[in-house]
C-alpha cells in the first residue's frame, strides 16, 4: 500500500494525536512559550472554529496546523496567527509546507488577509518554512517573554494575501 499524506479538516476526536504532537514541540523549548498541553477545551476556546488542519498518512496524525485571532477589535478580523507542528518522526518531508500552503488557501477562503507568526528564532526550520511560504520578517520582539526564567526574543513574520 502507498503512503499517501492527506490533509483535512481537524475533529475533535483528533486531539488526542494533535496533543502528543503538541507536546513534542513544547519539549524542543523552541516551538512555543506554553510549558504544558493544554486540555481540548483550553485549546478549542484559543483558536478559531475553522482552517484547524491535520496532516494524516494512513489513519495517523502526523502534523497539524491552526489559527488564532489576534486582537478582539473588529478592524483585526482578517489578521490571525499561524500555528504549525509536524511530529518528530516526520520532520524533513515537507508536511509542514503542505500544512501551511492548505492553511494559507484556507484563511483566505475565509476572509483572512493577513497571517502573523511569532517565531522564536533559533527556530531557523520554520522560520525559512514560513519565509519559503511567503512570509517576511516584519520586526524582532526583544524579551518578549520569559520561559524558565529566561527572557526570549521572536521574530514576527507576516503574509499578506494577494486576494
Amino acid at each position: 500500500m502507498e503512503n499517501k499524506l492527506c490533509i483535512r479538516n481537524m475533529l475533535l476526536t483528533d486531539w488526542k494525536q494533535v496533543a502528543l504532537i503538541y507536546k513534542q514541540g513544547i519539549d524542543t523549548g523552541n516551538a512555543t512559550f506554553q510549558q504544558n498541553v493544554p486540555t481540548m477545551e483550553e485549546w478549542d476556546k484559543s483558536h478559531l472554529g475553522y482552517c484547524r488542519l491535520v496532516a494524516c498518512l494512513n489513519e495517523e496524525i502526523i502534523g497539524w496546523a491552526a489559527l488564532s485571532k489576534v486582537s478582539d477589535r473588529c478592524v483585526y478580523g482578517g489578521v490571525a496567527e499561524v500555528s504549525v507542528y509536524v511530529s518528530t518522526l516526520h520532520t524533513g518531508k515537507k508536511v509542514g509546507t503542505q500544512l501551511l500552503h492548505t492553511l494559507i488557501k484556507e484563511s483566505e477562503a475565509n476572509g483572512i488577509w493577513t497571517l502573523q507568526a511569532g517565531i522564536f528564532p533559533e527556530n531557523t526550520t520554520s522560520v525559512k518554512l514560513h519565509e519559503n511560504s511567503g512570509f517576511r520578517i516584519v520586526g524582532r520582539r526583544e524579551k518578549i517573554g520569559k520561559m524558565n526564567s529566561v527572557w526570549r526574543d521572536t521574530l514576527l513574520l507576516e503574509r499578506r494575501s494577494g486576494i
